[in-house]
């Protein structure tokens, strides 16, 4: 399957960020988006509890063979609560919803949001082998997983894209899945590819962040770790300034040269936030500033976990803390 270089990702219109947009700003934000270009949309059963997958379906209603059209199930609110299930009559019913609340016939790739670790991925993949055949979907991706889980998967059928998360700040894939997804083909799809707003210079004090909104809980925006996160901010804008760029743009350009196979999906609720990541396909920035920006914000340099306990025990990625 060949995805785009850079997509767009539908979560922050409906989920996660404190105050969403309304359904119908969200629907104008991604129809102004196809306008400009975007042939990648990425929603999930998980986000706003399927009001997200609505929303896109209400924005492509007639615009379906303009998109690449992703959407993930596995993980799902249950009763209000986050719940990850893997079984296959539970991947099997939530494929139907989606494909009902976006109002399509077929869904162009489908992840398993989270490997439920109660049952053999290839359990999971076997029954979205099965949606395959039935032409309910056309390829099949994991998202938030380790390479040694992407072969047990692959042993069961072909594996399109790992929607793992992957940033200057967060280099987790760069601990075996960068290279596996090159390897054998694979797209790798990053989330949160401007580190949740941070590399877009977009926070200024985690405390101004709404009371729901998920990065509360990230360690790297507590006070033990925010200070010496925010001093790495003034020489990442300078270096955007010198590659003539935006902050985003050079974090989106960092990734695009991590590989062809590499697929950034930032979201946004501001049509020229929206614009702007798509621009940054076409620049050219100097490698030795991309080398730079490499060695500013990296691992290193960056001080606390990308999620807290309970969190990563919801995630079988590498993790960069425990390398």
């Amino acid at each position: 399957m060949i995805l785009p270089r850079i997509g767009l990702g539908c979560m922050a219109l409906s989920h996660a960020y404190g105050v969403s947009p309304s359904a119908d700003d969200g629907v104008a934000l991604i129809r102004a988006a196809l306008d400009h270009g975007v042939t990648l949309l990425d929603t999930a059963t998980l986000y706003g509890d399927g009001r997200n997958e609505e929303l896109v379906g209400r924005a492509i209603a007639d615009r379906r063979d303009e998109v690449v059209l992703a959407s993930k199930g596995g993980m799902a609110l249950v009763d209000g609560v986050k719940t990850i299930d893997g079984r296959p009559e539970t991947l099997r019913a939530q494929v139907d919803a989606s494909l009902a609340r976006l109002e399509v016939e077929h869904i162009d790739l489908y992840y398993l949001h989270r490997w439920d670790k109660q049952v053999p991925i290839g359990e999971s993949v076997g029954a979205l082998a099965e949606m395959v055949d039935a032409g309910k979907i056309g390829h099949i991706g994991l998202s938030e997983v380790s390479v040694e889980r992407l072969l047990e998967a692959q042993a069961v059928a072909p594996v399109a894209a790992v929607q793992n998360e992957y940033s200057l700040w967060s280099r987790n894939p760069e601990w075996g899945m960068l290279e596996a997804t090159r390897r054998s083909g694979v797209a790798l799809v990053a989330f949160s590819p401007v580190a949740r707003g941070f590399l877009a210079d977009a926070v200024h004090d985690p405390d101004d962040l709404a009371p729901k909104d998920i990065r509360r809980a990230m360690p790297r925006f507590h006070a033990e770790h925010w200070p010496v996160n925010a001093a790495l901010l003034p020489a990442w804008r300078a270096l955007a300034a010198q590659a003539d760029c935006t902050p985003a743009q050079l974090a989106l350009a960092w990734l695009l040269s991590r590989g062809d196979h590499v697929v950034p999906i930032p979201g946004s609720t501001q049509v020229p936030h929206v614009r702007d990541n798509l621009a940054a396909v076409d620049l050219v920035v100097d490698p030795a500033i991309l080398t730079r920006a490499g060695e500013l914000i990296d691992t290193g340099t960056v001080s606390g976990a990308r999620y807290n306990a309970a969190q990563s025990a919801e995630v079988d990625a590498e993790s960069v803390e425990a390398a």
